[in-house]
């Protein structure tokens, strides 16, 4: 039901985030997710390596 996002979509979710945090912030939230991201996937593969 909640899988299936096109790109009109995307957009209009965009949209709504630049309105409620504004560019800047949305700057930071995404540099901040993608840091989280990266540090989730580098335990991952640490995991894998000590089993």
């Amino acid at each position: 039901m909640f899988g299936h996002f096109g790109l009109p979509e995307l957009l209009i979710i965009l949209v709504i985030l630049l309105l409620i945090f504004g560019p800047s912030r949305l700057g930071d939230l995404g540099a901040s997710l993608g840091k989280g991201i990266k540090g989730f996937r580098k335990s991952m593969k640490d995991d894998e390596l000590s089993v």
